[in-house]
């Protein structure tokens, strides 16, 4: 009988990469390929990079690198069994054969063109062939101009939306999507977490003067909302409490399909899914924020409060530069209105500093902002030039240092900003998915307004309504008149904030607070908090 065929994904990027990934993992396994999750003990390790900013970048090469490091301890018989370091992912779309050309430690470099042949690509490359790296061309010319026109499109490779999958259980392997209709993508866990992405949309439409993402992501289409709810329900008997909705702009959800309202709809339907906990949205646009969204952001049970708000500054010149709208005063408007709604309502928004013709006076309007804003968590990025931006032709650059002072100078404020906004929270009562268990007894030291709370025991770590994965910091649990029975991964607890640290908070499980799968867990409106 032959050796199976092993493959190891290493992802890097945002969560639509993961979304990508685990779609990548789902034709794998359903063509026989056993996912390992070490790269070192896979035949083939395939590296989802990302081609964002130049940090991005440069951390997509160096997992490339260490992957080959793997393949060459295999070749002179380290232990290893590494044969091949595939490159997928934005990077690889935005470069193909310059990337291919400037690393060649890399056995392929596949484009999204590849996914649908992704099996194929890598069993060739995997047998000593060569599958010829693709020449970038610019996405948003696949897809008619009128969005309307786009969703009977054809050919055009859409990471994320799916295949059409096989019909029969039989047909695929254990833990591969569809398990509740044809429609749903092809898909493959690839860890336990009570948390998953589901991707709403691909590409973008807007054209801000900084960003390539159009460029190789292609112009905005959704996915249908059956597709959604079908992935959702196959989610929740895979053992996820959270979906977040991930795209490049949530906000357009829908206007493909003929109503620009189609999220409002949607989330409700969502959140109804059996076993579904909460429901969050990211990658909201300010501008194109509606009353009637708002509404059920802060309205609808199981949908989180949470506002993901691309702000990117608050100085209308350098808005106008980015061709981007607003200013101070507007997103604090939106935000009044936001917590007018929904007093605990998360909020956390991403910045770039440093931006070309920015100057001291735009520094010190963005600084007002980020003073009165009260934002939960804060992202500050230092301008640099990327390769077919508008931005990158723009003159009246500002000097590197002067753009790492006022990276330096912006991140710190926030830092202190975010973490005067959590003391905010103490002694609000909110409700935390318990994602990880941590036993060593350490206990955690509050700060910032909180007692001192010192922790016997292990430690529970999950996340409230106002913070999401890995980006928003979390929620450290313990103590409390209610022990959680059985299982605590995947149980909403509802607990009591008696102290921060940083972003990060310490709360206290309620009395009969715990809700989990066997308990029939939620019902409850989220708290925001």
């Amino acid at each position: 009988m032959p050796e199976r065929r092993t493959v190891a994904l290493v992802t890097l990027g945002c969560a639509r990469n993961e979304v990508d990934s685990e779609e990548l993992a789902g034709r794998l396994a359903a063509d026989g390929w056993d996912l390992v999750e070490e790269a070192a003990d896979a035949d083939v390790a395939v590296v989802n990079t990302c081609g964002f900013v130049e940090a991005a970048k440069k951390d997509s090469v160096d997992a490339l690198l260490e992957a080959n490091d793997l393949k060459s301890a295999a070749g002179s018989d380290g232990g290893g069994r590494t044969k091949a370091v595939v490159a997928v992912g934005c990077m690889a779309e935005r470069y193909g054969k310059d990337l291919a050309e400037a690393l060649p430690e890399a056995d392929g470099v596949l484009g999204f063109d590849d996914y649908a042949d992704i099996s194929d690509r890598l069993q060739t490359i995997l047998g000593g062939g060569v599958h010829a790296p693709h020449t970038p061309r610019d996405r948003r010319k696949l897809l008619p101009i009128s969005p309307a026109e786009r969703q009977g499109a054809d050919g055009v490779a859409l990471p994320g939306h799916g295949p059409q999958a096989p019909e029969g259980p039989e047909d695929l392997p254990a833990g591969v999507a569809p398990a509740s209709g044809p429609r749903a993508p092809l898909r493959r866990r690839l860890d336990g977490s009570p948390v998953a992405s589901v991707k709403l949309a691909s590409g973008c439409d807007r054209r801000c003067s900084f960003c390539a993402i159009p460029s190789f992501r292609g112009s905005f289409i959704s996915r249908r909302p059956s597709d959604v709810l079908d992935e959702t329900r196959w989610l929740a008997g895979q053992g996820v409490r959270e979906v977040m909705l991930v795209s490049e702009n949530n906000t357009s959800y829908g206007k493909d399909l003929g109503d620009i309202r189609l999220l409002e709809t949607l989330l409700p339907e969502l959140a109804a899914v059996e076993g579904i906990e909460r429901v969050r949205v990211s990658y909201l646009q300010p501008a194109e924020m509606r009353p009637d969204l708002i509404d059920v952001l802060t309205q609808t049970d199981k949908v989180a409060p949470y506002f993901d708000l691309s702000f990117q500054h608050s100085a209308p010149g350098v808005l106008r530069a980015m061709r981007r709208f607003g200013d101070t005063d507007r997103f604090l408007g939106l935000l009044e209105t936001i917590r007018s709604k929904s007093p605990q309502a998360g909020v956390r928004s991403n910045f770039i500093v440093g931006f070309p013709g920015e100057s001291e006076a735009d520094v010190a309007e963005l600084e007002r902002f980020l003073t009165e804003a009260r934002l939960d968590a804060v992202g500050v990025f230092g301008y640099s030039d990327e390769d077919g931006t508008e931005a990158a032709g723009y003159g009246d650059k500002n000097d590197p240092e002067v753009v790492a002072e006022r990276l330096e100078r912006l991140s710190r404020l926030a830092e202190e900003l975010t973490a005067q906004r959590a003391e905010e929270r103490l002694g609000e009562t909110v409700r935390v998915l318990v994602e990880a268990v941590e036993t060593d007894g350490e206990g955690s030291g509050g700060s910032g307004g909180g007692e001192a709370h010192e922790t016997d025991g292990p430690v529970l770590v999950g996340r409230a309504a106002h913070q999401a994965p890995e980006t928003d910091g979390q929620v450290l649990l313990s103590g409390g008149p209610a022990p959680l029975r059985g299982s605590a991964i995947g149980r909403m607890v509802e607990a009591k904030v008696v102290a921060t640290e940083g972003v990060d908070l310490v709360a206290e499980p309620l009395h009969g607070s715990a809700e989990g799968r066997d308990e029939g867990g939620g019902g409850s409106k989220e708290a925001g908090g």
